[in-house]
C-alpha cells in the first residue's frame, strides 16, 4: 500500500502521493484564491501543503474516519484561507450591469455560456473566504457536509449555514442577470 510506505518514509511512495493529489490540491487552492493570486503563489501553497502533509503523515490514522484525500484537502484549504486572511484582500462587488446578456440571440449560445460562467465565477470570487471555501469544497470537489466540517474544522451546522448563505448571495448576485 502506497500510504503505508509513504508513512515509513519511502520516497517513491511520497512521490506517488504527490502525483495522485497535486491536481486536486492545485485546483482547490486556485479556486479559493481565484483572482487574488498569480499561478506562482498557487504552486507555492500547493508545495507547502505537501511539505505539511509529509511532516504530519506518520501520525495520519489510515483506519480512522478521515479519508486521505479529505485530510490533504483540509491542509490545502487551511493554507489558502490563511493566505486570503493574510492579504486581507478586498473583494470587488458583483456588478451585473457590467455585462450585457443577449436577449434572443440563439446563434451565439457558446458566447453566452462563457459570459454566464464568467459572471458566476466573479460572483463566487466575491464571497468571503469562509463561504467560498465551503462552496468550493461542496460544489467543485463534491465533499459531503461532514467532510467539509472536518476539512474546515467547523461544526456541521456551520457548514450548512455557510453553504446556505453562499448560495443565497450567489442567487442575489445573479438574479439581475436572469431578469435582464
Amino acid at each position: 500500500m502506497t500510504l503505508a510506505r509513504a508513512q515509513r518514509g519511502d520516497l517513491r511512495a511520497k512521490r506517488a502521493l504527490v502525483e495522485r493529489y497535486q491536481r486536486p490540491v492545485a485546483a482547490l487552492v486556485s479556486r479559493l484564491l481565484r483572482g487574488q493570486a498569480d499561478p506562482g503563489l498557487v504552486e507555492d501553497i500547493a508545495q507547502e501543503t505537501f511539505l505539511r502533509v509529509f511532516r504530519a503523515l506518520p501520525t495520519f490514522d489510515r483506519h480512522g474516519p478521515a479519508r486521505l484525500s479529505t485530510w490533504i484537502l483540509t491542509i490545502a484549504s487551511h493554507r489558502a484561507i490563511d493566505e486570503l486572511r493574510r492579504r486581507r484582500v478586498e473583494t470587488r462587488p458583483f456588478d451585473p450591469t457590467a455585462f450585457e446578456v443577449p436577449a434572443n440571440d440563439r446563434a451565439d449560445d457558446s458566447a453566452e455560456r462563457k459570459m454566464l460562467a464568467r459572471l458566476l465565477s466573479d460572483a463566487i470570487d466575491s464571497l468571503s473566504p469562509e463561504y467560498r471555501a465551503a462552496f468550493v469544497l461542496r460544489e467543485y470537489h463534491g465533499l459531503e457536509y461532514a467532510e467539509i466540517a472536518r476539512t474546515l474544522g467547523i461544526d456541521l451546522g456551520t457548514v450548512k449555514s455557510r453553504l446556505n448563505r453562499a448560495r443565497s448571495r450567489l442567487r442575489e448576485a445573479l438574479a439581475e442577470v436572469y431578469h435582464a
